[in-house]
């Protein structure tokens, strides 16, 4: 069996992280008209959860991916690679934000705006991530 290193689990960490954020938006998304059929309260009381959850991971996939950017030797990539990682941290950046609309808002264009910038800047985040990873650059 292969060894683990620092690196490897530092990836795990962020690649777990990323899962939780991106694919709790998308468990919320799939509840929500059920749970507004049982109760509006209910929708809340789910976000509450998923928050509390969320919150933390998308905390530590950011902390985890700046200690990604710390063991990247910048001189040795090409230009696309350092545009598509500052298009990947503009997007997670667009993706937490949206989020947080999403969270302090209560009219209905502005949850929805909020809630659509934030998964599809995770979504966007996450293969940016994958083409980063598995690029040559």
């Amino acid at each position: 069996m292969l060894s683990p290193s620092l690196a490897t689990w530092r990836l795990a960490i962020h690649v777990l992280a990323a899962a939780i954020w991106v694919g709790g938006q998308f468990v919320l998304a799939g509840l929500v008209p059920a749970l507004r059929k049982v109760s509006p309260d209910a929708t809340r009381a789910a976000a509450r959860a998923f928050a509390r959850i969320g919150w933390p991971a998308f905390a530590v996939a950011v902390a985890t991916g700046i200690w990604n950017l710390s063991e990247v030797n910048f001189s040795q990539r090409s230009p696309s690679y350092q545009v598509t990682l500052f298009i990947k941290v503009a997007v997670v950046a667009v993706s937490g934000s949206g989020a947080a609309v999403h969270q302090l808002v209560r009219t209905k264009v502005a949850l929805a705006a909020g809630g659509a910038l934030a998964l599809v800047g995770a979504v966007t985040a996450l293969f940016l991530g994958l083409l980063l990873l598995t690029g040559t650059g």
